[in-house]
């Protein structure tokens, strides 16, 4: 069901929206690291963190790798040790499930309100560190069980940003009687389906616990996948364990080719990203004001899968793609991942040209999505699957590339801690595209 469900049809979601922003008050405006209230730099390492110790800190990286494009680099990272919960809570109305999701504000969001899942929440928010008001029905995903678990699996976050971050991917399915509030809606997964083609209304931490759902079909006999289960393991093992690399946290103070100003951490060349400080006011949140630090990129990034039909079967161009972040080093990633402006003309990404040239007859999905508001400042993407040209079906593939088909993604993607974030919006998008997947 695409068009209506029990609470509200797709057509006046918008409305809806609007009046939950006209509801509260929304404010964010960059401030100087001086004016951070509760934060503090270490004066022996630079690094940035918060007087409880809790939280997140911000802190350097040291990367140097035999792979990729670039073979060492610094960086500023975000550490957060903290598993958060991400949680969507389902429940059937008139033989049909839906599920609840919220309007939730991110200082980081281009437009503020987001659509979010029904728990979002930090360990340091959901045990009340903030001393905010409680995180609301948390107790579906938190303590005793009180549904049924369609989902439970633990992902990755941005591997360039966050130093070893997991979430905790839920859905839960009730049959209770759920207490309604008006910052909450009961959506179809049709109807998420639809607003997964807006531009920036369904947020990073709805995409990829959606993208955690069981296949909605099974395969039919006969369609098989390019490469056997076994062989796409082994390619991805391969890649985490043959090439030589070293990750190593540093101090933020004096990181090569990095400057603080009162205002930013940035980079002297002017690329990826900088450290800004922020200033927060958000009626509807557990507290209502704070401040904060946030990552925020430098241009729009490009992210892409490629996509063909081996034997009426649909499957992915996917890369085993290694960042200084991830848990497990290397996870699946899209076929092109990046933003095209960090990258000089003898070192654009492979396939980036092919899919910024594609003509719209071969553009199956396109739109911006944003990232985690909660610790980037408008970092938007463009997510787009392109039909590749049949000549590149054809071609031996680099090492480092393989065809996935769309079942073989999502065997992955509920195994958790093997398909990054970015894939994983763009399988729940993929979801979304009538006879895509």
């Amino acid at each position: 069901m695409t068009e209506k469900g029990v609470q509200l049809a797709t057509a006046d979601f918008a409305d809806w929206l609007a009046e939950r922003r006209r509801e509260h008050v929304f404010a964010v405006r960059r401030i100087d690291f001086a004016d951070l209230k509760g934060w503090h730099f270490i004066s022996r390492t630079g690094n940035l963190v918060h007087n409880s110790g809790r939280f997140f800190t911000v802190e350097g990286l040291h990367v140097r790798t035999t792979t990729g494009l670039f073979p060492e680099w610094h960086q500023p990272i975000i550490r957060q040790p903290e598993v958060g919960i991400l949680g969507i809570l389902a429940k059937e109305f008139d033989g049909v499930l839906h599920f609840l999701m919220q309007a939730k504000m991110e200082p980081g969001n281009p437009n503020l309100l987001q659509l979010s899942p029904t728990v979002q929440a930090t360990r340091s928010n959901y045990t009340r560190v903030h001393r905010g008001s409680p995180v609301r029905y948390l107790e579906y995903f938190a303590g005793p069980r009180r549904g049924r678990v369609l989902a439970d699996v633990l992902q990755s976050e941005h591997g360039s940003w966050f130093y070893r971050k997991n979430n905790r991917n839920m859905i839960v399915e009730t049959s209770d009687e759920v207490p309604p509030h008006p910052d909450f809606c009961w959506l179809t997964l049709g109807q998420l389906d639809a607003l997964l083609g807006r531009d920036n209304t369904v947020n990073m931490d709805a995409r990829t616990v959606l993208s955690s759902l069981p296949p909605r079909t099974d395969d039919p006999a006969g369609r098989l996948a390019l490469n056997p289960d076994v062989d796409v393991l082994s390619w991805l093992t391969e890649h985490r364990s043959t090439h030589d690399w070293t990750i190593e946290p540093v101090p933020l103070l004096g990181l090569p080719e990095w400057r603080r100003t009162e205002r930013e951490i940035t980079r002297e060349d002017g690329r990826y990203f900088d450290v800004v400080a922020v200033a927060v006011e958000a009626a509807s949140r557990e507290v209502t004001s704070w401040t904060q630090p946030l990552i925020e990129p430098r241009g729009e990034g490009v992210t892409a899968f490629l996509v063909h039909e081996f034997d009426g079967v649909p499957h992915v161009l996917a890369h085993a793609r290694m960042e200084g972040g991830l848990p497990g080093v290397v996870e699946v990633a899209p076929t092109v991942q990046c933003v095209p402006e960090n990258y000089p003309a003898d070192r654009r990404p492979r396939h980036l040209d092919q899919v910024l040239s594609a003509p719209p007859s071969r553009i199956r999905y396109s739109a911006l999505h944003s990232e985690e508001g909660g610790r980037f400042r408008d970092a938007v993407s463009r997510y787009l699957l392109v039909d590749a040209e049949d000549a590149l079906a054809r071609e031996q593939l680099p090492p480092d590339y393989a065809w996935l088909s769309v079942r073989q993604l999502e065997r992955l993607t509920g195994a958790g801690l093997a398909v990054n974030v970015q894939a994983r919006t763009l399988l729940a998008c993929l979801r979304s595209v009538p006879d895509a997947s």
